[in-house]
Order: C-alpha cells, then sequence, then structure tokens
C-alpha cells in the first residue's frame, strides 16, 4: 500500500474520523483507524461499540491496500507534520508517513481482527447541516449527565412528515426545537433518542452548510454527506412527551430583551452561592433581578413588560436559567410563568409583536421555578 496526499487534507480527514474512536477499550483493534487506498481514493474508518465513521478524500494512489493503525497516535503525528505533499506506505510491519524531511514509522494492528463498519441505515430525508447543528445545540443544554439513567443524557429525535422534532430533558428542565426537513416520502414517522453527546458531535463534523441525508433504522441512525458517513447507536427507552408538560393554563405573560437580561443574569449571578436561586420580581414596566443572602448581596433593573397581573416573583437555578437564555439568539424572549415553585416557559421571539401572538414557538424550555429569595 502506497498513497500520496496533502499535509491538510489527510489531517482534517483522520482527524474526522479519530472522534468516535474510544478513549480507553479493552479491545485494541478498536483505537486503530483502517485506511484504504484504490483507485485515487482514500478511505479511512474508525468505530467503537456506539459510533462509526467513514470518510472519503482524494489521494494519488501508488500501490493499493489497506492497514490499521492507532488512530490518535496518526492524528498526533498529522499534527506535526510540516505543510506541504505527504508519502505514506506500508513496509514490513510499519507504516510509515513522511512529508518536508521529516519521517515517522508506526506499528500496524492486525486486518483479521477489526469489526466490519456497520451498515448505513436506509436514508429517509435530508437537512441542512448549519440548522440542524444550531438545532442540536439548543436543546442538548438541557440533556442529562447522569449515566445511571442513560435515556436522560439522550435527545429525541421526532419525524412527522417534513417536521423534525428535537427535545431534551434532564427531569428539571425540558427544551424542545422544532425545524423543517427534506423527507425522502411525505409519510415518514420516526421517535428515537440519539445520546446527546454523540449528536452534538456529529451535527458540528458535518459543517455549516448543505443537505445531510439522515438514516434510521430500529438500532442507529446515520447521516451522511459528502464523502462523510456516520452511525450512531440509539438509546433504549423513550423521553417523556412534552405536550402536557408544556401546557400551561392561564399563565402570567413577561416580555423583555434578551441581551440586558443575559448580561445581568451574568453580573446578579456572582453572589449566588451553591444552588442558592436568583429572583425574578416582575412588575410595572420593570424586572428586578436579586441573588444572595445577608451581607453579599446584588441586584439590577430591567425594562419589561407584564401581562396578566400586576406583580409576580419567581426564582430559578441560576446555572438553569442561564443555560435556557444563552440557547436563545433572538432580541427578545417571553416568559410563561405559573408562579412560584411551578413551571416556567421560555421562548424567543424576534420581536414584542410575536411575542404578544399566539404561534407555536420553534424553540422552547421548559424550567421549574424554586422558593424565591425571602
Amino acid at each position: 500500500m502506497e498513497f500520496r496526499i496533502e499535509r491538510g487534507e489527510l489531517t482534517d480527514a483522520v482527524a474526522w474520523a479519530a472522534r468516535v474512536l474510544p478513549t480507553r477499550s479493552p479491545v485494541p483493534v478498536l483505537g486503530g483507524l483502517l485506511l484504504e487506498a484504490a483507485d485515487g481514493v482514500l478511505r479511512i474508518s474508525g468505530l467503537d461499540y456506539e459510533a462509526s465513521a467513514r470518510i472519503e478524500v482524494p489521494a494519488g494512489t501508488v500501490r493499493p491496500g489497506k492497514v490499521l493503525v492507532m488512530g490518535r497516535r496518526l492524528l498526533d503525528v498529522c499534527r506535526v507534520l510540516p505543510e506541504g505533499p505527504v508519502e505514506c506506505a506500508v513496509e514490513g510491519s510499519r507504516f510509515t508517513v513522511t512529508g518536508s524531511g521529516a519521517g515517522f514509522g508506526l506499528s500496524v494492528l492486525p486486518l483479521d481482527d477489526y469489526p466490519a463498519l456497520p451498515p448505513l441505515p436506509e436514508v429517509l430525508g435530508a437537512v441542512d447541516a448549519e440548522e440542524f447543528a444550531a438545532a442540536v445545540a439548543d436543546v442538548t443544554v438541557a440533556a442529562g449527565r447522569d449515566d445511571t439513567l442513560p435515556t436522560l443524557t439522550g435527545i429525541r429525535l421526532g419525524l412527522d412528515g417534513d417536521r423534525m422534532t428535537l427535545a431534551a430533558t434532564d427531569r428539571y428542565r425540558f427544551a424542545v426545537r422544532r425545524l423543517t426537513w427534506k423527507p425522502a416520502a411525505g409519510d415518514v414517522s420516526a421517535d428515537v433518542v440519539v445520546s446527546a453527546r454523540r449528536l452534538t458531535e456529529i451535527a458540528r463534523s458535518f459543517g455549516r452548510s448543505g443537505p445531510v441525508r439522515l438514516a434510521l433504522d430500529s438500532g442507529s441512525a446515520g447521516f451522511e454527506r459528502d464523502g462523510m458517513r456516520t452511525t450512531v447507536r440509539l438509546l433504549d427507552g423513550r423521553l417523556p412527551r412534552h405536550d402536557k408538560l408544556f401546557a400551561l393554563s392561564d399563565p402570567v405573560t413577561a416580555v423583555t430583551d434578551l441581551a440586558p437580561l443575559v448580561e445581568a443574569v451574568k453580573r446578579v449571578s456572582v453572589v449566588a452561592d451553591g444552588d442558592s436561586p436568583l429572583q425574578l420580581a416582575f412588575g410595572s414596566g420593570s424586572v428586578l433581578l436579586q441573588a444572595g443572602y445577608e451581607d453579599d448581596v446584588a441586584s439590577q433593573r430591567l425594562p419589561a413588560e407584564l401581562r396578566g397581573t400586576e406583580e409576580l416573583t419567581v426564582a430559578f437555578k441560576p446555572s438553569y436559567l442561564m443555560d435556557a437564555l444563552a440557547s436563545f439568539d433572538t432580541p427578545v424572549v417571553r416568559f410563561l410563568l405559573m408562579g412560584p415553585g411551578q413551571r416556567a416557559m421560555v421562548t424567543g421571539h424576534a420581536d414584542r409583536a410575536e411575542a404578544a401572538g399566539t404561534a407555536e414557538p420553534v424553540h422552547q424550555h421548559l424550567l421549574m421555578s424554586v422558593k424565591p429569595l425571602v
């Protein structure tokens, strides 16, 4: 096996495939990347028990063949190679990488022990890469971190015709994001749970533009675009449906500008130790943010519109409120409030007129309020 390729192209391809490799594995070959060169194409593949990745890039093939080498070591080598063309070859029991006077020799792993990559499931349609990555980022902040509850560490991926719904919850908050996609058939329907960490990696890896093809079967999800293909095993179980949780009866509505609110939350939260709450006291034309106890306190007042009552005070865990607000990229946010210790909905809007409307927002974040400051 022997091929030639530019250093930058090799590094990018190796990095894309190596992201699925396990940090530690009892099976040594799973730390390897499979390189296959033939007919002017270099194919690089990696996998573990949860995910797989394969990428194809142009390369000058001198001698076709394949080799299995430790993936993270190969990535380290690629990152320190000088810029310019790189020559790679299998010489006996070593894989050599040379370029601009620098040379490396890496030991090879046994090919016979390497498992076959899982096939790509049936392609159901395509979604814009940039919009999908933004939607995943919007909801992943609410995904659980407790591995003893694996389903809650995932993101619900729901398909219903041309509408895609992403949702995540850790039991204390619930984020939902809706977007349109292009199904291959009009009657596409699915409801699965994908690891939030894996889905975030996948969404980021496909870049900022162009369609990404989505594939699903009963056990895995697949994504494919421009010579890049990745699969991830689905999580068992189902996330709670958000429909009833999000149905708030006669809530009080508060509307304010997002950017000043984010800065105020950051500022006032400095004195909020541990899980101590951050209080929002909504009144006529303003909201007063307060945090801290006894001698260490902070406050800031901002303009706000309140509808449904003359005044209402609620409080939230500062980090949860900050995560929710940071997931929006709109100028205005709206709070739908039920009262202290009850559910509260945060939604993003283009302006105050939209916030006053009744159209279903595409991005919603549900939080539980806590006991306000005394």
